[in-house]
């Protein structure tokens, strides 16, 4: 429990430390019937919360009152500068009922980012795979309970629904829209009279370059505001994601592993399982941060940069050795070195764990082979 907070408590830490440093405050006084202290317009086109008789979510000239969805305590996106234009955007968009359309290439945050504003302003998300099996019927009834419910839908990937099924899809948010506009309380919606709910929000998400993908419609570009979403800040945000797993050398530890993944990318062979983006190095450093809590169970106490190292080692280890082919073992494992000179993988006792592996092998009637045994350690890692 006290880990999940700290992953919550500390990107928004940082990110409002960072915000600070890059825009001062200064002191202009506040609106009426505000608590608290208004800051510049760098500080304004911010996500912001306020309490003015309600909580209220304000960013620039967007304001949203605060939905009270019962969230739980799961951890928050790592804010970067990219990631304040993109909320800027959305929530302009919603300001003018209008959807939001992050794109970009696959791991850049798209849809994780339109989860997390909805986080900050309490709404309940839907995210919705897009495919050409989807027809308009279906996008209609699922229009349809978002609008009545005031909750948000994201559809992922929506350039891979058909176009004439995006056609008519325009004319459906086209009339949720005017409906917005109009403050209407019903509206006619597919035949039928239904009740809007004007907190309801509508996100698509849209990687171009990708073969299978069609072209939006124009009349249904027009409903939404597009963004662009370009490679991230993986430095900085493993570097976060570090500090909220406790580790004192994240800046040292980040540096290493964001350049150890772009040599990985550049230099081993090229297969389809790959993966050395945002969400394989995220994957590592989470798997650095169980390591530390088990060797804090263990009763270890040295918490020296070496030893701090020596833990991203041995994640690295565990997530990405066993996807690679055998003759990219050898280069990664040179890598590595290169990378922890005179560092050695702290190594967990699995003796026991082994001996389970040998004996499951023995009842089985199947040989004791060492990569097999190696293998199935590898999996339950």
């Amino acid at each position: 429990r006290d880990s999940s907070s700290f992953s919550w408590v500390d990107p928004r830490g940082v990110h409002l430390r960072d915000q600070d440093d890059r825009d001062p405050p200064r002191a202009l006084p506040p609106r009426a019937g505000a608590l608290s202290m208004h800051q510049d317009d760098g500080a304004e086109a911010k996500v912001r919360d306020r309490y003015e008789g309600a909580l209220v979510v304000r960013q620039a000239s967007a304001d949203f009152n605060y939905a009270y969805e019962y969230l739980g305590n799961s951890p928050r996106l790592v804010i970067t500068p990219l990631t304040d234009r993109c909320y800027l955007t959305l929530t302009g968009a919603l300001s003018m009922h209008l959807g939001g359309a992050p794109a970009g290439p696959a791991g850049t945050g798209k849809t994780e980012t339109v989860k997390d504003l909805a986080k900050a302003l309490g709404k309940h998300i839907m995210v919705f795979n897009s495919s050409d099996g989807l027809d308009y019927q279906m996008m209609g009834r699922f229009f349809s309970g978002v609008a009545q419910s005031g909750s948000w839908c994201c559809f992922d990937e929506f350039n891979r629904i058909d176009s004439e099924v995006l056609s008519v899809t325009a004319q459906q948010l086209l009339t949720i829209k005017t409906a917005l506009a109009r403050r209407a309380s019903h509206f006619l919606f597919e035949g039928r009279d239904i009740p809007l709910n004007p907190t309801c929000g509508f996100f698509v998400t849209m990687n171009p370059g990708y073969a299978g993908r069609t072209e939006l419609p124009d009349n249904l570009k027009t409903l939404f505001r597009p963004v662009a979403m370009a490679q991230p800040d993986s430095e900085r945000i493993a570097q976060i994601l570090l500090y909220s797993e406790g580790f004192a050398a994240a800046p040292t530890l980040a540096r290493k592993i964001t350049l150890l993944y772009h040599l990985a990318s550049e230099q081993l062979s090229r297969q389809h399982h790959y993966d050395f983006g945002l969400r394989a190095v995220k994957s590592v450093l989470v798997a650095a941060g169980s390591l530390r809590r088990v060797s804090m169970g263990s009763g270890s106490s040295s918490w020296t940069e070496e030893h701090e190292q020596g833990l991203l080692l041995a994640a690295l280890t565990q997530a990405t050795m066993p996807k690679l082919v055998d003759d990219d073992v050898t280069l990664f494992g040179d890598m590595l070195h290169d990378m922890f000179p005179g560092r050695s993988t702290l190594h967990m006792d699995i003796r026991a764990l082994e001996e389970s592996i040998v004996l499951s092998l023995q009842q089985r009637g199947l040989p004791n082979v060492p990569a097999l045994v190696q293998k199935a350690v590898q999996l339950h890692d």
